[in-house]
This record gives C-alpha cells, structure tokens and sequence, in this order.
C-alpha cells in the first residue's frame, strides 16, 4: 500500500501488461476485474465472500446512489467504505452512462445534463463540477470524469460532437478534483466507432496527463471486431505507465482479447447479472442450469473449484433451485461466477509474469470450446 496513487508494470508479454496500482486503502493487482456494485452492493453477495475471491477493489454507481441514498446522507454516513463495510479501494463512475440510457427527459448543455429520476421523476443537474463533488462525498478512491456517451450507432458529427464536449469537461473534472492525496481522477476516451476520433481523444486526454485513463462507449451493442478495432486505436495512444481501464466490459472471452491489447481493468454486470438469472462461467464455458439435463444430475459445476458454490453442491439442486425460483439459486451462481471471473484474471496475472499469455489464453479458449460434461 501508498499513501499516493501510483502505478508500476511489473511484466509484460506483447502487448499484454501486469502492473499494481498501490494507494492507501489497498494494492490493486492488474490486470483487475471489479465487482459492480451499483447501489452500494455487489448484489447476492456478502462484501467478505467478494474479497475472499480475490476482488481488490469495487465498483459503485454514482447515479444510482445520488439518488438513493443521496451523496450528502451517504457523506454523513462515513462515506460508502463505511456504509457497505468494504474497507478496500472502489472505483466510482461519473453517472454519465446511466443519465443518458436511463434518465428521461435529458438535457444536454456545456454546463453539464439536467434530467429526471428514474426513481421519482424530481429534476437533477449533473454538470463535471457536481459529478466529481459526488463522487467525492462518497468517498471514492478513483473518481470517473463526467462523459457523454453517444449510443451506437451514430452519425459521425453526432460521435464527434460528443467527443469534443467529455474533452471539455474532462478539463472541468480535473479542476474540481484538484489534487487529492491518495485518490485518482480518470478521463474517458470517447469517439464511437471511428479510429481517428479515438485517437484524438487518446491524444487530448493524455495531454492533460490524469493519473489513469478509461476507455468508454463500447460494449454497448457494437460487434467484438469493432471494439477491439477501436482499443488497438486508443491503447498505443495512452500513456504507458499510467492504467488503462475498459468500462463495462465484459464475457471472459472480451477480457482475453482486450487485455491482449493492453488494458489493465475492467467491470461488468454479467458475472452477477448472469448468476440471477440461472447462467454459470466455468472453466468449460457457460453452462445454463435451467436446462432439464441437469435435473438429476448429482455431479457439481466444477469439482476442482476452489468455490464452495462451485464445487459442494450439485447440479440438480442447483437446478432445481433455479426452477423454483429461490433466492438461493442467484446466491450460488453469482458467487461462482465472481469466483470464476477472479480465478480467471490471476491466471492472466501469472501468464502475463511467465512470459506465456498468448499459450495460456488458447488453452483457455480450447477448453471452453471442448464444452461442459457429457450428461449422464
């Protein structure tokens, strides 16, 4: 741990990079998958099972939580590490994303977004200023700058338009952070699916020079192809001996090749949103335990698993907890699928430090191709 933020590669394998990120709630081993937390939860889990698996730090919403509870309830609180009892780093988003695919009535001006609640319809302001003010008063460890994302697809000037706007307020976000001791301010590479937009974004935004940089818009609907095309666009760009983060992405499959292309972090809401609704990631691919074949079948998902969930209940109770409709069902496979998703990242972790990703990522590919178990 540091008293500051900082960042140092410890080995690389083409493009591929294994690095730490030290500041003073935690080390953070990358490449790194963050647990979503959205409302000060990762949901059907207890905070000490998610630190157990191996997750170094977490991520929170700030749209969510500016409305409920409320940044200045939640400030009076002890801040989001005290309320939700994680004591580790956690990454806040700037609430961009959310106000643009799930608020009405939006607004978008220079001075920030007026919209309104998707909760109770009351009528906010988020400009970059309030954004960092928030995340601020959460307690966020990395703060995200406020960002418009444009849905894809889009017109290039629409693309460009909104590019040029997060430059704009990258900048207000770095002012209104100032230089908070231990903590991070992030910029986002905006650009659509267009190269040179990225690029050029990549550039600005690292002109700046920010403690850490994300890559935002994608995985939005777009093709595999189109964002891996834009990171091999951004990555060269980015400064690095800084942190390169990939927001909301994504299928193991999406982490292999984007770390391949050098990115360090990355979120997503499928290991938890998946494990709710009766899917589980295994080292044999996904596996869907609403499926009748494993009605009677007493085998576990994954009997070399060092996951409780994984490996001491078998698939037919799993099943028929998932038919059934209990909570339970959600419960076990969400913690299977975090396990499996932090299982996976220190099996990048330790290829990339062998000198053997690209082997290690095929053996991996291979074994979810070869597919689960024959039924019984």
């Amino acid at each position: 741990m540091s008293d500051q933020f900082t960042f140092r590669l410890l080995a690389t394998d083409g493009d591929a990079r294994r690095g730490e990120i030290s500041m003073p709630r935690g080390t953070i081993r990358t490449p790194a998958f963050m647990p979503v937390g959205t409302a000060g939860t990762v949901k059907a889990m207890y905070m000490d099972q998610v630190r157990e698996l191996g997750a170094d730090i977490i991520l929170g919403n700030t749209y969510h939580l500016m409305l409920r509870p409320g940044a200045e309830r939640m400030a009076r609180l002890g801040g989001l590490h005290e309320f939700a009892g994680w004591p580790y780093p956690i990454l806040t988003d700037s609430g961009g994303f959310q106000v643009m695919s799930l608020a009405d009535l939006r607004k978008i001006t220079e001075r920030g977004v007026t919209f309104r609640s998707h909760v109770d319809g009351q009528v906010f302001e988020m400009s970059p200023e309030r954004s960092i003010e928030i995340q601020g008063l959460l307690g966020s460890d990395i703060q995200m700058q406020l960002d418009e994302c444009v849905a894809l697809p889009a017109e290039e000037s629409d693309i460009e338009r909104a590019m040029e706007l997060s430059l704009r307020w990258a900048e207000r976000c770095k002012s209104a952070f100032g230089n908070q001791s231990g903590k991070a301010m992030f910029g986002i590479v905006q650009g659509g699916d267009k190269p040179h937009l990225r690029e050029r974004s990549a550039r600005a935004l690292a002109a700046m020079d920010l403690k850490g940089y994300a890559v935002g818009g994608l995985a939005v609907g777009e093709p595999q192809a189109v964002m891996l095309e834009m990171l091999e666009a951004t990555c060269p760009v980015l400064p690095a001996e800084k942190p390169r983060y990939l927001m909301g992405v994504g299928t193991p499959d999406d982490i292999l090749k984007s770390v391949a292309r050098g990115i360090d972090m990355f979120d997503c809401v499928m290991p938890t949103r998946a494990g709710r609704h009766g899917l589980a990631y295994t080292r044999r691919g996904k596996i869907n335990l609403k499926n009748a074949r494993h009605a009677e079948d007493t085998r576990p998902l994954d009997e070399e698993s060092d996951c409780p969930a994984a490996r001491d209940y078998s698939r037919a109770y799993l099943h028929h907890l998932v038919k059934a409709g209990e909570s339970l069902a959600g419960m076990l496979l969400t913690w299977n699928n975090l396990a499996y998703y932090q299982s996976l990242m220190q099996d990048i972790r330790d290829a990339i430090e062998a000198g053997r990703f690209e082997q290690r990522a095929a053996e991996i590919r291979a074994a979810w191709e070869e597919g689960d178990i024959p039924t019984l």
